[in-house]
């Protein structure tokens, strides 16, 4: 038997997920890690793929790449949100089986269960209504991604498994001024209104929708945990016909209450206006993370040291500054329901 180090393949390495897995892993020393970034590897691609498998003797897989975006990207481009993500999780899925790979781990999103699934939502809700319209080419495509692993587990005995994480945060993430999620959106929002001075600080909904958050680098202790459990352990979480697992803080926060939380964080003294008139979408989003707290997970970074963290590296690393500056005295920012920023995604 050979004593080499496990080889472990991180699709998506430079997103905020992917990244943090890497970390993860580097920080344990244990495996050499293997990436590639889009130009050296189209996922979309076919052949790309099964010459990368064929060639490289991974041993495990961890499948973080995806196309992502808020509502305004999802409703824009709703084909590549399905196409893209589709051929990412049939390529990999397909050609790790191909090639022997021993274990992958395929993360997808809350947004695969129902927009109006009972709280907190367990993993047996998949499929049980109809999706929230805004991002349902993305949820297909992360659905199918695990009816595949499933499916690939019965037919050919693979071990395959997958994760499904709540809102997650920290750092590495987007913050684009129209596509980024619901706390960069915010942290953008709140670092200008602070920067020129502005009186007010509008903010889409009435504030009441509650949502759950989760540190990326507590979601990335939870994969690694995940792909090193036994697979009488990970089953047992399952249960025999489950498959996936949730991951979540197991507590939310109203979008009200999150507000204020990064206005303080960035130092930010703006007054805040909610506006009612604007739609709030799903009143509440939490999920039962209580499978893999059995298999011995936990999160253990708190949202208000968590927003402080992520916010002073999104000052270091300049991630802040590349946004436009705003030209009115008062900044304006959608928050409420599913939107952080007028087409932000939560």
């Amino acid at each position: 038997m050979s004593s080499r180090s496990l080889r472990v393949f991180v699709a998506g390495h430079r997103g905020m997920v992917g990244s943090a897995i890497v970390r993860a892993l580097q920080a344990e020393g244990d495996v050499e890690c293997v990436t590639r970034p889009h130009a050296g590897l189209d996922l979309c691609d076919q052949q790309a793929v099964r010459d990368f498998f064929a060639r490289e003797r991974i041993d495990q897989v961890y499948v973080a790449a995806a196309r992502v975006g808020g509502i305004h990207a999802n409703q824009s481009f709703p084909a590549e949100f399905l196409y893209q993500n589709l051929m990412i999780a049939a390529n990999v899925i397909h050609q790790a089986r191909a090639a022997g790979v021993a274990r992958l781990l395929f993360l997808g999103s809350s947004c695969i269960y129902p927009k109006f699934a009972s709280q907190p939502i367990t993993e047996g809700a998949l499929m049980t209504g109809a999706l929230e319209p805004t991002n349902a080419p993305y949820a297909l495509a992360k659905i199918a991604g695990v009816m595949l692993c499933d499916s690939y587990n019965r037919q050919y005995g693979t071990d395959f498994r997958c994760l499904m994480p709540t809102n997650l945060y920290g750092p590495g993430d987007n913050y684009h001024p129209t596509h980024s999620h619901v706390i960069p959106a915010l942290l953008r929002r709140f670092h200008e209104a602070r920067q020129h001075g502005a009186e007010r600080v509008a903010i889409w909904g009435s504030g009441q929708p509650r949502r759950e958050f989760l540190h990326v680098d507590d979601l990335a202790r939870a994969c690694l945990l995940t792909m090193r459990a036994p697979v009488s352990a990970y089953r047992d979480c399952t249960g025999p016909d489950g498959t996936h697992l949730n991951v979540g803080s197991g507590d939310d926060i109203s979008i009200r209450d999150l507000a204020g939380m990064i206005a303080a964080v960035v130092g930010c003294r703006a007054a805040i206006d909610f506006d009612a008139s604007m739609p709030d979408g799903t009143p509440r989003k939490l999920l039962d993370s209580g499978a893999i707290r059995r298999l011995g997970w936990q999160a253990r970074i708190g949202l208000e040291a968590g927003l402080r963290s992520t916010y002073a590296e999104a000052v270091r690393s300049a991630a802040l500054a590349s946004c436009p500056a705003e030209a009115a005295p008062d900044a304006a920012c959608g928050a409420a329901g599913h939107a952080a920023a007028p087409h932000a995604n939560v």
